[in-house]
């Protein structure tokens, strides 16, 4: 890194801050000293005093004895030299996520739209992420991975893909595009290859799969949650008046969505992270521990969190996608060794 620094009426181009800096500056200091120790005071122009009245302050009609211009360079140069170690360690010390991977995309699971990501969205906007939601259809798994792809095709480097519930199903299928680098699973499926999330929640059976008449149909097999028991299975920990907006602005699932089997598992050659939200009545955590312990992840649990742990603890969800972002280049490249 190259620091240039201004005093003594020259300029220093510093290669190396480490090893030069002091140098540099001490062996100007010692050439101007000598070269001012060689006249008598009286015949320094005050056009030479002009040149340095901004390193010294004061006039450039002051007259100063060649000790007492020492003095000053050293006073000065100190001061210089204080600047300029503070300039190195902004340029080093680089902000907190400035060599994390800046792309982020969020998936939305079953029932509701990408709308519930906006506080998770917010804080990772803040912290200097470039933040894209799929909006899938869910008419089909077929074209909520394309829908996924689409965005992930705009996307200008390496991704994290983010999916919450039946999304962790739509970001295994479509995690192994090659811009994505790693998977976050927000209480979400992470089924595998020949595998659908349907048979898997059936093994291991949520208090949703209990409840009868909680899932409903409609004529043409697409499905969504009893608007009266959506607050009560979904989303327990959002205020009551956001829970039941969410119940009637619901997004009708096709029945096919679940049963669609996999042809990819990108969670078998990428990192990966889990979220468990540990009070989760729509997918039972054991499954989402469960998914998480196969795929290796890295996982966080957020104890009595509902199936909406993505807005109602959005904090947690984005620590730990802001982690991700972090580490994910990293462990990418372990994985390759």
């Amino acid at each position: 890194m190259t620091i240039i620094i201004t005093g003594l009426g020259m300029m220093h181009v510093i290669p190396n801050v480490k090893t030069t800096l002091c140098e540099a500056e001490v062996l100007n200091t010692r050439r101007m000293q000598k070269r001012m120790a060689k006249k008598p005071v009286s015949s320094v122009r005050t056009r030479k005093f002009g040149r340095l009245q901004k390193y010294f302050g004061g006039s450039p009609t002051v007259q100063h004895s060649p000790r007492s211009i020492g003095n000053l360079d050293m006073k000065n140069f100190k001061a210089s030299l204080a600047v300029a170690a503070a300039l190195a360690l902004a340029a080093i010390a680089a902000p907190a996520n400035a060599d994390a991977l800046k792309n982020i995309v969020l998936v939305h699971g079953a029932w509701v739209d990408a709308s519930g990501w906006k506080p998770v969205y917010e804080i990772l906007v803040n912290e200097g992420f470039r933040v894209t939601m799929v909006q899938e259809p869910e008419t089909s798994f077929a074209d909520d991975v394309a829908a996924a792809k689409r965005i992930l095709d705009l996307q200008d480097g390496p991704t994290l893909l983010v999916g919450h519930s039946y999304g962790g199903s739509i970001i295994t299928e479509a995690g192994v595009h090659p811009n994505v680098a790693g998977l976050v699973y927000v209480a979400a499926h992470a089924p595998d290859v020949g595998e659908d999330e349907g048979t898997l929640g059936k093994k291991t059976p949520s208090i949703l799969a209990k409840t009868d008449g909680a899932i409903r149909k409609t004529p043409d097999e697409f499905t969504y949650l009893n608007p009266a028991e959506f607050p009560r299975l979904f989303a327990p920990d959002l205020p009551r008046e956001r829970a039941e907006f969410v119940a009637r602005s619901q997004v009708l699932a096709a029945a096919k969505v679940f049963s669609a089997p996999l042809t990819a598992a990108a969670w078998k050659s990428k990192p990966s992270w889990g979220i468990v939200a540990g009070g989760d009545k729509i997918i039972n955590p054991d499954l989402e521990r469960w998914y998480y312990t196969r795929a290796k992840s890295h996982t966080t649990e957020i104890k009595g969190a509902s199936h909406s742990v993505y807005e109602s603890h959005a904090k947690e969800v984005a620590a730990v996608i802001t982690d991700a972002a972090r580490k994910v280049e990293k462990y990418a490249a372990h994985a390759q060794e």
